[in-house]
């Protein structure tokens, strides 16, 4: 069962992208903020100069699957804004390497309620 809920207006990305803090991998960056409730909120940011729609809409999903697989094991009460990092070769980005960004930046970030 998911507990998060999508971020959609522009003025809670602009909130957590100014004050959470900055975690980076190869291919996505996510910016994290506690959010004070019971559950967490994720936002997911692609620049329309990354590609055209099919392909950033494919890594959106790709993205939201990984975190939807490690949901179960992240702290409640976070902001996260993943951010597709503009150099990154759209063509070649798969499925396993957003997962191992994804939990190299939730080690960094402390967020794992168990060590991964």
């Amino acid at each position: 069962m998911k507990k998060t809920k999508m971020l959609k207006k522009n003025y809670e990305f602009k909130i957590i992208l100014s004050k959470g803090r900055g975690y980076f991998g190869k291919n996505i960056s996510a910016f994290i903020l506690e959010n004070g409730k019971k559950y967490n909120l994720l936002g997911l940011a692609i620049s329309v100069k990354t590609a055209k729609a099919v392909k950033r809409n494919h890594i959106k999903r790709l993205i939201r699957e990984n975190y939807y697989s490690l949901e179960d094991k992240i702290l409640s009460g976070k902001s996260i804004v993943f951010v597709f990092n503009k150099k990154a070769d759209v063509e070649k980005v798969n499925f396993k390497d957003i997962k191992q960004d994804m939990e190299k930046i939730f080690n960094n970030a402390k967020i794992f309620k168990i060590k991964v």
